[in-house]
């Protein structure tokens, strides 16, 4: 994925996700057609893994190309 296509969002609302999201926290999203026809986003969370999460806990965030290229190079 190229980071132009790489999307991230900030934790805004852990709620019943404490353990897996951290509030104001940057996280990057999996894209996955079939979860947003259900209304849910796939984010990479503090597992190290990605998982399904209502996207109401985020808000998206628009980041210039070479600063996603670096957060995703060290997540």
């Amino acid at each position: 994925m190229t980071a132009r296509n790489r999307q991230f969002v900030i934790c805004t609302n852990n709620a019943g996700y404490e353990v897996s999201l951290e509030v104001r926290k940057l996280y990057q999203v999996v894209p996955d057609p079939a979860a947003e026809k259900s209304g849910q986003i796939r984010v990479i969370d503090e597992s190290g893994e990605d998982y399904l999460y209502p996207p109401s806990l985020f808000v998206r965030v628009d980041l210039p190309a070479a600063v996603a290229e670096q957060v995703a190079s060290v997540a």
